[in-house]
């Protein structure tokens, strides 16, 4: 009885984790990291700030928390749907298209959560700015190993940057993104998939491959 017992607490706190955690990343995409509080989950949400408390202990933890939620999230997105996917070019166009959908379709409601709370912690020091700064890094080398697997397979030309394409690729995905929500005109997204298509046109040994033929009207 006393396991039983003991188990289902343990169950229904971790579904009011996840509760807590699915309403923090949708503000902190929108407000920034520093306006979650104990209090104002606790409010929002219908529960005791003791119980919030007892879940997360102090805010540092319900940032890194919710960083950890919302890193899951976009693995899931944009990173889990290309693994299966042979390395190349196909995979790398696959990778930008699915980033500008995640971005483009409101996952979280204030666009790319790492792109916003980026700009918040950038000039901070901190175990919440180490940890968005990991995710932002852990995106890049990804975006570059895919880059260089393509390269690897003989679909990207041997004198490519591999960083430096990577870090044209991502500036066009994260600027499509700030424009879309700064100005509420998502017409940049096409844009930026047009950019980023060039551009690996512009490195492939075969520009005119089914991997980069024109997306379908």
């Amino acid at each position: 009885m006393t396991a039983t017992s003991t188990d289902g607490r343990i169950a229904r706190g971790n579904q009011t984790r996840q509760l807590i955690l699915k309403h923090t990343v949708r503000i902190a995409s929108v407000e920034g990291l520093g306006a979650l509080s104990l209090g104002r989950l606790a409010g929002e949400l219908e529960l005791s700030k003791s119980g919030v408390f007892a879940l997360f202990g102090s805010k540092e933890e319900l940032q890194l928390a919710t960083v950890r939620a919302a890193a899951k999230v976009y693995v899931d997105h944009v990173v889990r749907p290309v693994l299966d996917m042979p390395a190349g070019l196909a995979r790398v166009r696959r990778l930008c298209d699915g980033w500008l959908t995640y971005s483009e379709s409101r996952v979280f409601p204030g666009g790319c959560f790492f792109y916003s709370v980026s700009a918040e912690y950038d000039a901070r020091e901190g175990k919440v700015h180490d940890a968005v700064a990991r995710a932002r890094l852990d995106w890049t080398a990804f975006v570059g190993q895919n880059i260089e697997d393509a390269k690897q397979a003989g679909e990207v030309t041997a004198d490519t940057d591999v960083p430096q394409l990577t870090f044209e690729i991502v500036s066009l995905l994260e600027g499509a993104n700030a424009e879309s929500v700064l100005h509420d005109d998502f017409s940049c997204y096409a844009k930026a998939a047009k950019a980023v298509l060039n551009r690996l046109r512009a490195v492939a040994t075969d520009p005119a491959g089914p991997a980069l033929a024109p997306p379908t009207p």
